[in-house]
């Protein structure tokens, strides 16, 4: 516990985590270690991959190779720190390293949502526009979609984190999470903290609000395009085409709502610490999965690049 006076940068925190056993501590470090491990071959080996093949050199992989860029930054920005606790006991994080943390977090989050909706549009126009996709999906718009994604996440995280970090931390130094959080944050003010509640319910609002109706009536103009097509293997390619963004928009959405839009009586910090698993671990190791799965091209890339691997290998021994 730190003296009741104002007393904000240059102190330091404590992360609670999750357990002080340190058999379950052993086992948590390997569960993190090997999720964030495939978080890491996922995304970034997703990355490299369309990369090298001009085959997956579309809007779409385009989308998918900047989401896994977000997947990788938010996942990245709170892992390490965790596994560093679990594996030495050192739950200490100074002021300056849980701003940080909290920024690149939800900045990277909040980029996310944003590129979530431009590969909604992409679908869109993909399936209920396809003679004009190529004039609609241009390079220009693609990279406007993509970087103004980025721009809204870091200037939103920015937001917050100034909203937050401009409090003082004075009642004590213990953050009952395992990361820097707004809501355990929150919790450890001394300062009035309604303004910085209200900034953050109506940004996170708006937020939410846009990027969900975006995505549902896109693909409402998706489902309708669908149903009016005459053919049963146009109506199949047209699902594909969708069935993996799908899939991520439903693991992203339903979670949060699952997790966060409870009965306040059945609200708590342990309900935070489980949604906040499932989004800074669980969630950036889900999506190169599913795209990888549930995708052809992907697959055959894959493959191929495999291919080329092996042969200049032997070409060398």
């Amino acid at each position: 516990m730190i003296p009741t006076e104002n007393r904000t940068e240059g102190m330091e925190f404590i992360l609670v985590g999750f357990t002080n056993d340190p058999e379950t501590q052993i086992l948590l470090f390997i569960t993190f270690f090997l999720i964030y491990l495939i978080s890491l071959v996922g995304n970034l080996g997703m990355i490299l991959l369309i990369l090298l093949d001009s085959g997956l050199h579309t809007p779409m992989y385009f989308f998918l190779s900047s989401l896994s860029l977000a997947d990788f930054g938010y996942s990245s920005a709170v892992t390490p720190k965790v596994m560093a606790g679990l594996l030495t006991g050192d739950n200490v994080i100074s002021y300056n390293l849980c701003a940080a943390q909290f920024f690149f977090f939800a900045a990277f989050a909040v980029t996310e949502s944003n590129l979530l909706v431009a590969m909604a549009y992409d679908r869109y126009a993909a399936v209920c526009k396809p003679l004009h996709y190529t004039t609609t999906m241009t390079a220009n718009v693609c990279a406007c979609l993509d970087i103004g994604s980025y721009v809204w996440g870091f200037l939103n995280a920015s937001i917050h984190t100034g909203n937050i970090f401009r409090l003082s931390f004075c009642r004590s130094n213990v953050i009952d999470h395992f990361f820097c959080d707004a809501p355990p944050l929150l919790a450890i003010s001394c300062s009035d903290r309604f303004i910085a509640e209200v900034v953050i319910i109506l940004m996170a609002g708006f937020n939410s609000f846009f990027s969900i109706t975006v995505i549902l009536t896109s693909y409402l103009f998706i489902f309708i395009t669908i149903l009016r097509m005459q053919s049963s293997e146009g109506r199949q390619k047209a699902f594909s085409t969708c069935a993996s963004h799908l899939t991520a928009v439903s693991i992203f959405y339903g979670t949060g709502t699952f997790m966060y839009l409870q009965p306040s009586s059945g609200h708590s910090m342990e309900t935070d610490k489980m949604a906040s698993v499932f989004y800074a671990t669980i969630i950036p190791m889900l999506n190169p999965l599913v795209y990888s799965v549930r995708n052809k091209e992907v697959k055959s890339a894959f493959l191929k690049v495999v291919g080329k691997a092996k042969s200049f290998i032997g070409s060398i021994f």
